[in-house]
C-alpha cells in the first residue's frame, strides 16, 4: 500500500508582524500621552468669569488653606521655590507655571509665590480658578 501524499500546503498565520504593530502602537500612545500631576489637596478655588483653560504642560504649584506651598507632592519653603522652579524650567519645554490655590489664602502669600515663579524665569504665571456658571 502506498501512502497518499497531500499536495496541499498547511496554512499558518505568522503572528510576528501583528505583535510588532501592537508594540509600535503602544509606544506611540505612550509618547504622545501627557500626564498631569495633580495633588490630592482639598482646595476651594477662587471663582472667575474670565478664566481660560490652562496648558496641561504647565508646572503646578499648590498653596493650601494653611499657606503651605507644594511642588511635585513635596512641601516647599518660600525661599526655595525660586531655585527649584529654575531647575524645572531649565529642563522643561514649557515655561508656564500654574498656581493652584485655595480661596482662603491671603493675597500676600499668593503674590509672594507668583513673584518667586517670575524670578525663576517663567514666561507666564497663572492662577487656577473655578469658572463661574452663567
Amino acid at each position: 500500500m502506498r501512502c497518499k501524499e497531500s499536495n496541499e500546503a498547511e496554512a499558518t498565520i505568522d503572528m510576528a508582524p501583528l505583535i510588532d504593530i501592537v508594540f509600535i502602537l503602544l509606544i506611540f500612545f505612550m509618547v504622545t500621552t501627557t500626564f498631569v500631576k495633580d495633588m490630592k489637596l482639598e482646595l476651594e478655588r477662587p471663582k472667575a468669569s474670565s478664566s481660560v483653560t490652562a496648558s496641561s504642560k504647565a508646572i503646578r504649584l499648590f498653596i493650601d488653606r494653611n499657606g503651605d506651598t507644594y511642588m511635585d507632592g513635596e512641601l516647599v519653603r518660600l525661599w526655595s521655590i525660586q531655585s527649584k522652579l529654575r531647575d524645572l524650567l531649565s529642563t522643561s519645554s514649557s515655561k508656564v507655571i500654574l498656581v493652584v490655590t485655595d480661596e482662603g489664602v491671603p493675597a500676600g502669600k499668593l503674590v509672594e509665590v507668583v513673584d518667586q515663579a517670575r524670578l525663576a524665569g517663567a514666561e507666564s504665571v497663572g492662577v487656577a480658578t473655578k469658572k463661574e456658571a452663567g
